[in-house]
């Protein structure tokens, strides 16, 4: 499981250090080179956040004692994606007043108060989305906490169940030793009676013989 984690951690940490390259080299590029290049940016960011699903369904099928660390490096590479995702978008936007310019003619003041409008619009998304990776990452840990809470219980559950089987064991136990010794009481009385018995019927024979010797004389 972790040996999938780690496959797809090697593969992102080459494809975001490609992206990082690319987007930087954005801004110095012109024309259809730069479409292009802005073209394969948005591909590979694509395949990044493949790979970030990916690794989070790893880290959810990784035994809670041990998903803290997988966690904890998920998080890393969540902060890493948005923070690609907005020097792209840095990027994009001076790219397309570059075009904009080159189109409308525009002047280098309106650029820029658009351009200043655009990263300020750029900025609100990015706020609004650490707010929701956020709540989302409250989501998680919930997620995990119910999980765990719910295995917790199973666990206990099968413990008083193997409990319950020992106890009736006991009691089945329990009920035929008793009347094992019920069944050797009722032996042993049966037995003394019968001693019992026998005794006065030897006292009463030897009296009798004693008797008619007695009077034979």
């Amino acid at each position: 499981m972790s040996s999938d984690f780690e496959s797809y951690e090697q593969d992102f940490a080459v494809l975001t250090a490609d992206i990082t390259g690319r987007i930087g080299r954005v801004p110095k590029l012109l024309g259809d080179e730069k479409k292009q290049m802005v073209a394969n940016i948005e591909k590979q960011l694509e395949e990044a956040r493949e790979l970030l699903e990916q690794m989070e369904l790893e880290v959810r099928e990784i035994p809670p004692q041990s998903r803290g660390m997988y966690s904890s490096r998920m998080r890393s590479y969540k902060q890493e994606m948005g923070k690609l995702e907005a020097d792209f978008k840095r990027s994009r936007i001076a790219y397309s007043d570059e075009v904009r310019n080159e189109l409308l003619g525009d002047d280098g003041n309106s650029s820029e108060n658009q351009r200043a409008h655009l990263l300020d619009n750029t900025e609100r998304l990015e706020r609004s989305s650490r707010r929701l990776e956020a709540g989302y990452q409250i989501a998680v840990e919930t997620e995990q906490i119910g999980q765990e809470m719910l295995e917790n219980l199973s666990h206990d559950r099968e413990k008083i169940q193997r409990a319950r089987e020992r106890l009736r064991e006991t009691d089945a136990n329990l009920g035929k030793s008793s009347r094992i010794l019920t069944g050797m009481l009722r032996r042993i009385i049966q037995n003394r009676i019968l001693l019992v018995v026998l005794a006065v019927f030897i006292i009463l024979t030897t009296a009798a013989a004693i008797f008619f010797s007695v009077q034979g004389r």
